[in-house]
């Protein structure tokens, strides 16, 4: 996948310091409750039609020493395991920029260019990309494998910009100054100015467990929620465990909190569906 591209090529003359978006594709009243559970701090705003983008704090790869791909990897896999939307991860550093797609359980699907825009993913994640998104199969297909080609005039950072400007004609619209290749400081001090940004903050468990049941309780996943008793809830659960239980340890191991939150939350559903099926009264 893309976080196991080579890290070379070179930075270019002014390479600013690392930073990431995350655009989900739901309003940001629907966003928030989910995007609690990540334990982050995280700035909230609209990103067009049916758009929200998410301005991380970016404690893991300012202080903590962890790739910024890996870590946005794992919080936008645990966003789309939250909510029936897909997560946009988008991120860069001084090596590399790239993105990140994930949708429910399904396998992530990304592309990353070299710092001075040399593509070093693969060109099927380009269909995958437009067709899980709904973007023109011809049209905006054509766009985007453009940027799996040669071009000596764009950077990483510029590629990244063309991505953004396919996905307009999808709805999205990031507010002015949350622009990619800007540092994580200078994102949210953009965010911060927006009038309709709201912080969301780290919840305690209470809180946690209650954002959860609300970021669920009402969508399209009702039937497969713990509390509907039904066979898919009981495999459903058992499903999160045996998926959560070795990405948790395998985020440990790699120091990668993005990957450790998406196990935490895969085990927590898990954990709470099991729960409730023991305690349901039987018939």
């Amino acid at each position: 996948m893309s976080s196991e591209a080579p890290r070379t090529g070179p930075a270019g003359p002014a390479a600013p310091g690392p930073g990431a978006l995350l655009l989900c594709r739901a309003a940001p009243g629907s966003v928030a409750p989910a995007a609690h559970l990540l334990r982050e701090r995280l700035l909230l705003s609209g990103a067009g039609e049916d758009w929200s983008v998410l301005v991380p704090e970016g404690r893991p790869w300012l202080h903590d020493g962890e790739p910024v791909d890996r870590v946005m990897t794992g919080w936008a896999t645990a966003l789309a395991v939250a909510g029936p939307w897909p997560v946009l991860a988008l991120w860069w550093d001084a090596d590399r920029a790239g993105f990140t797609l994930a949708s429910g359980f399904r396998r992530p699907v990304g592309y990353v260019w070299l710092a001075n825009g040399t593509p070093a993913g693969e060109d099927e994640a380009m269909r995958t990309f437009a067709t899980r998104l709904g973007l023109d199969p011809v049209l905006d297909l054509q766009a985007l494998e453009q940027l799996t080609r040669a071009d000596p005039e764009a950077d990483s950072r510029a590629r990244l910009r063309t991505l953004l400007a396919v996905l307009t004609r999808a709805g999205i619209a990031l507010p002015d100054g949350l622009a990619p290749g800007e540092p994580t400081d200078r994102l949210r001090e953009a965010a911060t100015a927006l009038a309709d940004t709201r912080a969301v903050d780290r919840p305690g468990l209470r809180e946690a467990v209650r954002t959860e049941l609300d970021a669920v309780g009402s969508s399209r996943l009702a039937p497969w929620m713990p509390w509907s008793g039904t066979p898919r809830s009981r495999a459903l659960a058992l499903a999160q465990l045996a998926a959560g239980l070795p990405l948790t340890v395998w985020g440990v191991r790699r120091r990668s909190g993005g990957w450790v939150a998406a196990g935490v939350l895969l085990l927590g559903h898990g954990m709470t569906g099991l729960a409730y099926e023991l305690m349901r009264p039987r018939d």
